[in-house]
């Protein structure tokens, strides 16, 4: 009989100090230093294809924030409406912005321009460049008036770093073997991977064995018959 895993393994840290930065070390830069003045500093707009971090980034963002004991307003094109600023904020952040549709475009662009009006930083996130946002006009206009990103996928070696990281944080132990098969076999962002390694870290305690090929491969076969 299988145990049922408790949820004991501690949540991953997603501050930008765990944060393998890559390529992108402009964004995180930016990112970094953004509410360190008084007031809001001009809107951010990352993009980039899925797995580039652009999620990711914004949380380190958003937590940075809240450590310093402030508040956050955060939505996406999957939360319902409406969309009302809460004048506390320090920071509002908008995810997904190419899946916006009409009536969250308003919802958006009414945001900004709250934001703007009471001093709240802007940050936003999307698939695209704000050019090709398929998004009203005035939308897809402020969307690219600050300081845009074009965010960039981890190499592998940078990939293995990051699960690495994260795999020690959990108390997981990743042999290189486990690791080659990860990176060669599947999808390589890193979306895809830290969800991968939390399915992981759950059925190892389940099975009360350690990771390695053989349960891999027997929780991916299990996980496409349930599929």
């Amino acid at each position: 009989m299988k145990q049922i895993p408790l949820p004991i393994s501690p949540p991953p840290d997603e501050g930008f100090d765990n944060l393998v930065v890559g390529p992108n070390a402009a964004a995180v830069q930016h990112l970094r230093e953004l509410l360190m003045g008084v007031g809001a500093a001009a809107p951010v707009y990352l993009w980039g294809e899925s797995g580039s971090g652009k999620t990711r980034l914004l949380r380190a963002l958003a937590l940075q924030c809240q450590a310093d004991g402030e508040r956050v307003g955060w939505f996406n094109a999957d939360q319902p409406l409406p969309w009302v600023l809460d004048e506390s904020w320090r920071l509002v952040v908008v995810d997904d912005c190419h899946a916006l549709d009409a009536a969250h475009q308003h919802a958006a662009f009414a945001l900004f321009v709250d934001a703007g009006t009471h001093g709240v930083q802007w940050a936003a996130a999307g698939a695209l460049p704000p050019v090709d946002l398929p998004l009203r006009d005035d939308l897809r206009t402020r969307l690219g008036w600050g300081h845009v990103f074009a965010l960039q996928a981890l190499a592998e070696s940078e990939a293995r770093s990051a699960m690495r990281r994260e795999a020690d944080h959990r108390g997981i132990f990743l042999s290189d073997e486990v690791m080659d098969y990860l990176l060669t076999r599947l999808r390589r962002d890193m979306n895809h991977l830290m969800a991968l390694l939390d399915r992981l870290d759950g059925y190892a305690l389940a099975e009360q064995r350690p990771v390695t090929i053989p349960l891999v491969r027997k929780m991916l076969a299990e996980t496409s018959t349930e599929a």
